[in-house]
């Protein structure tokens, strides 16, 4: 007997990989699962179009911002220099005075030196003066090397020009005479 004979009747009737006639799915729930299927796809792919566009606009926005901040990244930097600006400008007005009172030029010079610190120490600006202090350097430069009989070796006998830090970053070392040990 050959294994075409065992079969029932219905599934010799059924073509292979479509289910008997009991087991089938009604054409109705197959196109309602359909639609189904279509509706969700639709609305994953409106999802897809509307994140690649909120996408598009944020990076656009980023750029914007990125643009602006290099822009204007000095504009506080400028709002605190300008009373500066001022001041030194008066100070000029002041000293070409022919009845110029020295006193009062060097009071307003003092002043205006402490209006430039306080504007920078605001934008992270700190001064290097090294005066005494062992030589480091990180944030000094030694000019000259000088035998000092009253300083320890390598320490700053003298400071030509004061340092700078930005942030914790050096933005000009302290140019410096240093002490060497006697020959």
């Amino acid at each position: 007997m050959s294994n075409t004979e065992n079969l029932s009747e219905e599934a010799k009737q059924t073509p292979p990989g479509i289910a008997p006639a009991e087991e089938q799915i009604p054409y109705e729930q197959l196109l309602l699962t359909l639609q189904d299927a279509q509706a969700k796809a639709d609305e994953h792919w409106n999802q897809l179009l509307r994140t690649r566009a909120e996408m598009e606009n944020l990076r656009r926005r980023a750029e914007r911002d990125v643009e602006s901040a290099h822009k204007y990244a000095l504009e506080k930097f400028v709002d605190e220099l300008l009373p500066v600006r001022d001041s030194l400008e008066m100070g000029l007005i002041a000293a070409s005075d022919e009845e110029a009172d020295i006193v009062k030029i060097r009071e307003g010079f003092d002043m205006t030196v402490k209006m430039m610190r306080s504007a920078m120490e605001k934008m992270g600006v700190k001064e290097i003066n090294p005066l005494g202090e062992k030589f480091n350097p990180e944030l000094h430069q030694a000019m000259v090397a000088q035998e000092a009989a009253d300083a320890e070796p390598n320490t700053v006998l003298a400071v030509y020009q004061k340092g700078y830090l930005l942030n914790d970053r050096v933005v000009r070392p302290a140019l410096v005479v240093v002490s060497k040990a006697k020959a």
